[in-house]
């Protein structure tokens, strides 16, 4: 089955979240959409966004800095921002309720599907992710530019829609019940608990019962695009997941969790939240319980 991808015509389209690269370069200059580039790399890979992006992106491309663009009094790392906050950073990117976001990443949809949650968390579904990002759209030569296009301020109004978002207590009674379904999505080796932690208040393993799906297995790495739904849906289900039933995803810091949420989306299930403080929340918590597998 061929990976699915919808184009938005004058309605939008809800069905999907995600616009091809072909279907962004027809219509690049489309009347009330704002490109962002929301690309994220782990401390580990030792690469600068920012840097990165004002060297080439996508024409007409504003950034998008999760790490700004998040609550900086907390002590977590991108914790999702007040709705007052995100309002007022995203109007300075040009956003307004009537515009149609399109984001891109330059690293395997992994920041492109936490802006495209935050953008839904605050009540705006006019948001696309772009399958393949900046890898695809380099591959098909499509135009690049350094020059940054400087945006003019609009006002967006945010609406906070809890049910998109779970936080320490909430999960820590789901654990406790069983409510849901946890969908971890970091790599086999950190929810074994067998990866080295660099940061030494932070315990290995995982909160018990969860169900891993590594976030590596819902992309095709020769295109970089979303694995077509029937594989996805059959990689959810041999971790034992019924999609039938309640979930929510997690992963290491609130990030890859949200490509299971898009994938998820994909599939047609748009109800799912997300435990924000994921795994750098629950490990760093001595009475909270924790499994490793051998």
């Amino acid at each position: 089955m061929a990976n699915i991808t919808f184009p938005i015509h004058a309605e939008f389209n809800s069905s999907s979240a995600l616009v091809s690269c072909e279907w962004l370069r027809e219509n690049i200059d489309r009347p009330h959409q704002v490109i962002l580039d929301a690309t994220f790399f782990l401390p580990r890979q030792q690469r600068n966004a920012q840097e990165e992006f004002k060297h080439q992106h996508i024409p007409g491309a504003q950034f998008f800095d999760i790490d700004d663009i998040a609550d900086l009094t907390h002590p977590l790392p991108h914790a999702l921002p007040s709705a007052e906050q995100f309002a007022q950073q995203v109007g300075q990117l040009g956003i307004d309720n009537d515009t149609w976001v399109i984001i891109y990443d330059n690293n395997h949809f992994f920041a492109a599907a936490r802006a495209w949650w935050m953008f839904r968390v605050f009540g705006h579904e006019k948001v696309n992710v772009l399958d393949g990002g900046l890898s695809r759209w380099q591959y098909l030569s499509f135009p690049l530019m350094s020059d940054r296009t400087m945006p003019v301020r609009k006002v967006f109004d945010a609406v906070f829609h809890r049910e998109l978002f779970v936080d320490l207590e909430q999960m820590r009674v789901i654990q406790q019940q069983g409510s849901r379904q946890i969908l971890d999505a970091r790599s086999e080796d950190s929810f074994n608990g067998h990866r080295p932690l660099s940061d030494a208040g932070l315990q290995p393993g995982h909160i018990p019962g969860s169900f891993n799906i590594p976030y590596q297995y819902l992309f095709t790495h020769e295109h970089h695009t979303l694995c077509p739904i029937d594989q996805v849906s059959q990689r959810i289900s041999l971790a034992g997941v019924d999609i039938s039933k309640p979930m929510v995803t997690t992963c290491g810091s609130g990030v890859s969790a949200a490509l299971l949420l898009l994938a998820l989306y994909q599939m047609g299930i748009h109800d799912v939240p997300m435990f924000d403080g994921s795994w750098a929340e629950w490990g760093r918590r001595a009475d909270l319980p924790r499994q490793t597998t051998l």
